[in-house]
């Protein structure tokens, strides 16, 4: 069959495995939408999105406008006549004016089982609440913030010591299968997609740093789920004496008669906190500037015994 004209929008990995699998599959974007250059690694140095390297190995155009209500951005994607724009973890709302250009609309696949978990950070946002299951939804685009109605969408069972970036793998797959499953049949409106329950809504925003700090007088499961939720960005933290220590493992084990914040025990084992309720044995830490480490090794280069953290 004849493939539609597909306008690619997308910006990080999430949305690289769609594009190649839309690649794979002969469908080859008439050109590709992503997020400027962005500075990145120690040298602040301007560097490509996955997306966009992607597109320039294989010679396919690439737009990436700063924003997209430029009248000029709307005349340039208009040219280019495209049937469906797939839009992919893109990073910025698209206006009502590039929502009308393709033929047959706008199509997002987001990670979650909408309506749960609309908006920026739904990955994090499954696993900060204790989900037993999330997924990804083919959505029809319009202008609300993720509030289209959902074509299509498919689950998997979050694993109870899985990081937000084994997740993020995962549900990047399951979104790239999903979109070529149903692709043919939303093209030819065949497939109808289905408006969203409002009541049932829930929503996941930005993350920011100060998220991701540990809060000792939290229950220890929900610390467990923080640190697995921000593995690998930000990166859960709390203070010791003036430094900001990252935690990239941690275990949620019976509870202790302390003072939440202190430290139980450090050992082979790890580093045992009071938290609020239960306490926390810490496994895997990182001091500024420095690599992860096992917590036995930190423990052994600083004296955690005593110590209340911040």
């Amino acid at each position: 069959m004849t493939h539609p004209k597909v306008l690619f929008a997308g910006t990080p990995d999430f949305a690289l495995a769609s594009l190649q699998a839309l690649i794979a599959s002969g469908v080859r974007p008439v050109a590709v939408l992503t997020q400027p250059d962005r500075p990145a690694g120690r040298g602040k140095r301007l560097t490509p999105s996955p997306v966009k390297r992607l597109a320039d190995e294989l010679g396919i155009p690439v737009l990436q406008p700063a924003r997209l209500g430029d009248p000029a951005v709307s005349s340039e994607l208009e040219s280019l006549e495209p049937d469906l724009m797939i839009v992919v973890a893109y990073g910025l709302l698209l206006p009502q004016s590039v929502l009308d250009i393709p033929a047959r609309g706008c199509l997002n696949v987001h990670a979650s089982v909408l309506p749960r978990w609309r908006g920026a950070a739904p990955i994090a946002a499954a696993i900060l609440a204790g989900d037993a299951q999330t997924g990804v939804s083919l959505m029809a685009m319009t202008a609300g913030l993720d509030s289209g109605p959902v074509y299509a969408s498919a689950r998997l069972a979050i694993g109870a010591r899985e990081t937000a970036s084994e997740l993020h793998d995962r549900l990047a797959d399951l979104g790239s299968q999903l979109l070529l499953r149903h692709l043919d049949a939303i093209v030819d409106g065949s497939l109808v997609a289905v408006p969203q329950d409002e009541s049932c809504s829930t929503y996941a925003g930005k993350i920011n740093t100060q998220d991701a700090v540990m809060d000792w007088s939290r229950p220890a499961i929900e610390l467990q789920r923080l640190v697995l939720a921000f593995n690998a960005v930000p990166g859960a933290w709390f203070m010791l004496d003036d430094e900001r220590i990252k935690c990239w493992e941690a275990e949620a084990i019976a509870g202790v008669n302390c003072g939440a914040g202190w430290v139980v025990s450090a050992g082979q084992d790890g580093i045992v906190v009071a938290c609020g309720e239960g306490a926390l044995r810490l496994t895997s830490l990182q001091r500024p500037g420095k690599r992860r480490v096992a917590a036995r090794e930190f423990a052994a280069q600083i004296n955690m015994r005593d110590r209340r953290l911040g």
